[in-house]
Parts: structure tokens; C-alpha cells; sequence
């Protein structure tokens, strides 16, 4: 009785295990297969039965069939088969990667009668590892300088500046149009100098109001403004023995720049709220997108302040004066985003480039990777055309006569309005709503009548 149980248990252990389970016999035919089998391979159990265990295209059964021309000759000869990687077909013709086990089936005399298998899914695992590798070979791309891409002469003479800047303590000023990529040279400036060991600190100017920037930078004491409830160090004192990036630097307030100055020429700090002069050790990093020259001339900018932080300036071109970089940005914004979506998207067509070339680009680099994010919403085909690229591209004069480029029916309009909405919303349809001028039922409806999916983005705290 008790042996009638056990085999009543095993059957129910085997049509649990996420493994997938095959028995055969010793011609190769199918005799028994688990739950597991069916989900991994496609395959129901009755259009397994009795059929050559061929059917599954094993890579590994394969080549033992043409080195020994008998089904499972390796393993009878060999014994048993132990954590194989090998590629099975699906009953839809796709390639699966799993872990094979196997081993030969005995009767009580000793002799082969079969072998049973188990197959392990890690495909999964396998597109992981292969999307590491994708993004290694990415970040080791040869026209990449420490993230940032360029073979252009201007970025050439950039990069040179970068390298000599971080081998001095001296006050960096990088300055240059929105989306040209100061972020990015000043972290490599940070990872280049003798101070790559310290802390990296970034703050915002342009975010913060006055007193908040004040106390951001300097740190306050107990009570020094309404809510202080307790003192806490500021963002200069964090940054010690290491580089702190001040960015929106001419969205500094006068008095602020004041204290900055001290910074700069005492090197020490005094909490708000404080007299207490705090000694720091930090280079100062700033960036801009304003002309601080008519600033200083306008009264809007210390002049002395000025000339402390422009000790070594690195002008960074805007993306119109270095277009010869429009295909390596290109190609590497793609390869990102193919990689993030998992859309099997081949490639970029000429006449899309040559779009991509001629257009004028006032967001820089950072407008041109958020137009390959719309277009990998957008483009349901093989390859990224001109018509899968934003709106305010395609109506730039310099390249609505570009090849390529169909015309527009009213429908397809209002799809690329409402997919450039969302995009600008980050998925909210209330504000796509807002910046369409209609109701977030009208954006709901559409959505729907357009077959677009957009999962809305949440800002990190």
C-alpha cells in the first residue's frame, strides 16, 4: 500500500517542478512528458506522445545524431548528460536556450530501457547577459570620451580641455546651450583629477529659491530660518576633498554670489544662521547657459566672482556646429533605446538621417536622444523613418523637402499630437490634456482609438 502512495506522490512532485520533464524510450519515442514540458515547449501532451524526441530541434541531440546516426547514442554511451546548454524549438518555430539534464533508465536486470530528461528555461537569464554585453560594448565605444560621444574637431579640442582641467585644482566654468552635455564633462572632469576619490556633489542653483539655496549650499543651525528644526551641514561640506558641481550658475542670486566669493578666495563657510567659519577643501565646478559677460555689464553678475570662476572656461559647441557627430549620437541614442524597449527595430534609414543632418536641433543633444524615444513609440516597422520622428522636426523649413517624408492625413496628425503630448507629459494624461487644449476623456478616447499604450513616468523624490 505504502508503495502505491510513494508512486501516487511522485507523479504529483513531477507535475509541479517548474522544470520541464521528458521520458523516452530507448528508440528515441516520446512515452511521457510534465506540466512543465508543455509550457516550455509549446507542446501539448498528446502531440508529444509517440513522437521522435527530433521534434524538439535539440542543438546538442543533433550533432550527437550525425557523429553516432542513433537516437541519444551520447547518452547511452556516456551514461548521463549534466547541465548542458542547448537551444529547443518551440511548437511556433521560436528558439528557446535551456539547461539540459538527462540520464539512462534502468530495469532491474540493468538494462537500458529508456532515459528520462529535464529542461531548464533560461532564456530569460541568456537576454540578460546578452543586453550586458550590448551595454559594455556601448560604453567602450571608441568615439565615446567618459560618456560623452563626439570624433568632430571641436569636441576633439573639448576633450583636450577636459584632460588638462582635471589635472589642475584650479575653478572650472563649463558653459554652453541647454542640452549641450555640461553635466557630463563635469563628472568627467571629476573622474580624470587627483580629487576622483572624494565625493561628487551636484546642486541645482535654479531650483532653489534664495534661502533654501543658501542653506543648501552652506548647511544651517537650529532655528536659523522657520521650519529649521535641527542644524544640518551643507552641500560644501559633503563635497569635502572632492569636487562640487554648481549648475545654473547664472541663476545665482547677488547675495548668495557674495558668499560664494568668500568661498572661493577664504576658502571657508559659515552656516546661515552662524558666524562660525567652517574650513573647506573643494574645487568648484560651475556651468551655465547665460552670457555671463552681459550679465556682468547688466549688474546681474559679480564681476569679481566672475573672474574667480572663470579661471579655466570650456565652451562646449552646440550640436548645429558639429554635425558630422549627428550619426555617432544617432547610433548610439538607437542602440540605447532598441536595448531599454526591446523593440526589434533594425536600424535607421537614410533618408531619416539625412532629416536628422539638416535639422537645426536649438534643444542640442539632449532634444535629439528625446526624439528617439518618440520615434521608438511611434515606429511599428523594420527601420525609423522621417515620419516616425517628432512633429517640430518634420516642420523645420530646412527639411520639410526631405525624401521620404508622406504626407500627413488629419488622423495621423492628431496620433502624433497626442503621442508627442504624452511625451512631453511623461504619460500623464491630464497634463496631455492641458497641452492639446482638450479633455483628459478626449486624450482617454484617442489613446484608445489609436492603439497607444504610454505608461506614465514618476519623478524620483
Amino acid at each position: 500500500m505504502f508503495e502505491q502512495d510513494l508512486d501516487r506522490y511522485w507523479k504529483t512532485v513531477v507535475s509541479t517542478m517548474r522544470d520541464g520533464i521528458m521520458i523516452v524510450d530507448t528508440g528515441g519515442s516520446i512515452i511521457s512528458v510534465n506540466k512543465a514540458f508543455e509550457t516550455i515547449t509549446g507542446y501539448r501532451r498528446e502531440e508529444l506522445i509517440g513522437q521522435k524526441c527530433s521534434i524538439l530541434g535539440c542543438s546538442i541531440y543533433q550533432a550527437a545524431r550525425v557523429s553516432c546516426g542513433n537516437h541519444w547514442c551520447k547518452l547511452f554511451k556516456k551514461g548521463s548528460l549534466n547541465m548542458r546548454r542547448c537551444t529547443v524549438t518551440r511548437k511556433d518555430g521560436t528558439l528557446i536556450h535551456v539547461l539540459k539534464n538527462a540520464s539512462p533508465l534502468r530495469d532491474g536486470k540493468g538494462q537500458i530501457i529508456g532515459a528520462v530528461e529535464s529542461i531548464t528555461d533560461v532564456t530569460e537569464i541568456i537576454e540578460k547577459d546578452r543586453q550586458i554585453a550590448a551595454f559594455r560594448r556601448e560604453l567602450s565605444s571608441e568615439d565615446t570620451f567618459h560618456g560623452i560621444i563626439g570624433a568632430s574637431a571641436a569636441m576633439q579640442q573639448v576633450f583636450d580641455l577636459i584632460e588638462n582641467a582635471a589635472h589642475s585644482s584650479a575653478p572650472v566654468i563649463i558653459l554652453g546651450e541647454s542640452g549641450t552635455g555640461k553635466e557630463l564633462v563635469a563628472r568627467a572632469i571629476h573622474q580624470l583629477g587627483e580629487r576622483r576619490e572624494g565625493p561628487y556633489i551636484k546642486v541645482n542653483c535654479a531650483a532653489l529659491t534664495e534661502t533654501l539655496l543658501e542653506s543648501e549650499l552652506f548647511g544651517h543651525v537650529k532655528g536659523a530660518y522657520t521650519g529649521a528644526f535641527k542644524g544640518r551641514a551643507g552641500r560644501f561640506e559633503m563635497a569635502q576633498k572632492g569636487d562640487i558641481f554648481l549648475d545654473e550658475m547664472g541663476d545665482v542670486p547677488l547675495s548668495t554670489q557674495v558668499k560664494l566669493l568668500r568661498v572661493l578666495e577664504e576658502k571657508v563657510i559659515e552656516r546661515v544662521g552662524d558666524s562660525e567659519p567652517i574650513p573647506v577643501d573643494v574645487r568648484i565646478i560651475s556651468a551655465t547657459n547665460r552670457n555671463l559677460v552681459d550679465m556682468v555689464e547688466k549688474g546681474m553678475f559679480r564681476k569679481d566672482l566672475y573672474f574667480r570662476i572663470n579661471v579655466i572656461p570650456i565652451q562646449l559647441p552646440p550640436l548645429r556646429e558639429r554635425v558630422e557627430d549627428i550619426p555617432l549620437l544617432a547610433e548610439s541614442f538607437f542602440r540605447k533605446m532598441r536595448l531599454k524597449s526591446g523593440k526589434d527595430i533594425g536600424g535607421i534609414s537614410n533618408s531619416a538621417m539625412e532629416v536628422l543632418m539638416k535639422y537645426s536641433w536649438p534643444g542640442n543633444v539632449r532634444e535629439l536622444k528625446s526624439s528617439f524615444e518618440y520615434a521608438f513609440v511611434t515606429c511599428q516597422e523594420e527601420t525609423i523613418r522621417p515620419h516616425h520622428l517628432p512633429p517640430d522636426i518634420l516642420r523645420d523649413k530646412r527639411v520639410s523637402h526631405s525624401a521620404d517624408v508622406p504626407s500627413i492625413s488629419k488622423e495621423e496628425m492628431k496620433k502624433r499630437q497626442l503621442i508627442d503630448a504624452l511625451a512631453r507629459a511623461k504619460g500623464n494624461q491630464s497634463a496631455a490634456a492641458e497641452i492639446l487644449g482638450v479633455s483628459r476623456v478626449t486624450v482617454w478616447n484617442r489613446m484608445k482609438r489609436y492603439g497607444i499604450r504610454y505608461r506614465r513616468k514618476m519623478d524620483a523624490n
